[in-house]
């Protein structure tokens, strides 16, 4: 059997483009606060007072890293993480004054991150390059079992 092309593998280019966005974030937005942590914080700049599990839908987290990013947020002390009183089983996540001001900061080094990250597309290209991945990406959550979000559908007889 001949070798596969790895040029045209869906999943070898986007472990590239992961490795190019990692190396960028590092380089021109933070090396301390990590993507999907930035993703947390502006969620909740959005919306304050949600609850930890609906801040990981909305990020795309499941609920073993949501937990985790949210502990680590919160122990830098960017985030205020209370109990809901309707139900002592949910937290409640606000930013705190310097993690509002780190997501501020935050922000507008991503804006400038992304700009570079998507130079070698034409203005008209990017939107559609964006389309493109929502689409894939929105596919590939659906191919998870919703009874056990760690089990894909894929490959089931």
């Amino acid at each position: 059997m001949p070798a596969v092309d790895l040029a045209n593998q869906p999943g070898h280019l986007a472990r590239r483009l992961q490795q190019a966005h990692h190396l960028l974030w590092n380089a021109m937005v933070s090396e301390e606060i990590t993507s999907p942590q930035f993703a947390v914080l502006n969620a909740l700049a959005d919306e304050p007072g949600v609850d930890q599990r609906t801040v990981g839908e909305r990020v795309g987290l499941d609920r073993s890293t949501i937990a985790e990013v949210v502990g680590r947020l919160d122990r830098r002390g960017l985030l205020d993480k209370v109990r809901d009183p309707r139900d002592g089983r949910r937290f409640l996540l606000r930013l705190t004054g310097d993690g509002a001001r780190t997501h501020r900061k935050l922000a507008v080094r991503t804006a400038r991150m992304n700009q570079v990250f998507l130079a070698p597309l034409s203005a008209a290209e990017q939107p559609v390059f964006l389309e493109l991945l929502r689409r894939v990406a929105d596919a590939a959550e659906g191919l998870r079992d919703p009874g056990d979000p760690a089990e894909p559908l894929v490959g089931r007889h």
